[in-house]
């Protein structure tokens, strides 16, 4: 049972770490959030959902549409909710990403409905049997955790080793030189928030055959993945990945062995304590502030 339960966490983290990387390539980038990121997630698995079961496309064509979907959501956030605020250097985006997220769930729910609905996948169709004690392992969670920390150490590369990426790390560090050195300021961020919500819509669709398919699926998902962001340190992919993975192994093994009703208690009074302990997030390096 603890075999089975920290698989299922290790897939669950990954799901989180997926979308707190959404959370770090936007803070990297523009020093802001995208706090619609479990609206994201939930829109990529309706999205996917419509595409699959409702016009009856395949998978292969239903997935990119959806991810192309939720990219153009994501400027539609950079656009209509964080830049005008942050032109004017007001903190308010805060509020416009929360109210647009509840918007577009409130318009999925009227427009998809309330009852949830099962996304079928061959990948979580037939379990694969590990080991001798016959343990069944859908290959979507193993599939998961495998793409989550590909993803992680891509980012990773492209942030600290390619000229394109410390040129984007570059806008929120200065962004008076980052112009004069000819980097697009606003389609830097831009491209920032269409890719952290990319992210999200990959974790609901990579998710959404091993649940429900629902309107407010991504609310508790958000929080939880926004918790991962900090605990790991924000502004690594890697400490926001691993976070995701240790925050997922934990849930699951409470669930396993003190029962549901006591998870969120649990695991959120943990992130308390590790954040007390430290504040800056587990992977993070504390910054340095030169006077």
């Amino acid at each position: 049972m603890l075999i089975a339960s920290l698989i299922s966490g290790l897939g669950l983290g990954s799901m989180y770490g997926l979308m707190a990387l959404g959370f770090y390539i936007t803070y990297a980038v523009s020093g802001t959030v995208n706090f619609a990121q479990g609206s994201s997630m939930m829109l990529g698995a309706v999205v996917c959902f419509g595409f699959a079961q409702t016009l009856g496309w395949p998978m292969l064509l239903a997935v990119p549409l959806a991810l192309l979907v939720c990219a153009v959501y994501g400027l539609l956030v950079e656009f209509v909710a964080v830049r005008p605020f942050i032109e004017r250097g007001s903190d308010a985006w805060l509020m416009a990403t929360v109210a647009l997220g509840i918007v577009l769930d409130n318009t999925v729910m009227f427009t998809f409905g309330k009852e949830p609905r099962s996304l079928p996948s061959p990948l979580a169709q037939t379990p694969l049997t590990l080991g001798e004690l016959g343990l069944g392992v859908y290959p979507l969670q193993l599939l998961i955790p495998a793409l989550g920390l590909s993803l992680a150490a891509l980012l990773h590369l492209v942030s600290r080793r390619t000229r394109w990426g410390t040129g984007l790390l570059a806008v929120v560090q200065n962004r008076s030189a980052a112009r004069l050195m000819g980097i697009p300021i606003r389609r830097a961020i831009a491209g920032a928030y269409a890719l952290s919500t990319v992210f999200a819509a990959i974790a609901g669709v990579l998710i959404a055959p091993l649940f429900n398919v629902h309107s407010d699926m991504g609310t508790l998902f958000g929080l939880k993945a926004f918790a991962v962001a900090i605990l790991g340190g924000i502004t690594s992919a890697w400490g926001v990945m691993l976070a995701g993975l240790i925050f997922g192994c934990v849930e699951a093994l409470v669930t396993a062995t003190l029962g549901s009703g006591y998870t969120q208690i649990i695991t959120f009074a943990l992130v308390i304590a590790a954040l007390a302990w430290r504040p800056d997030g587990l992977f993070a390096r504390a910054q340095v502030n030169k006077v």
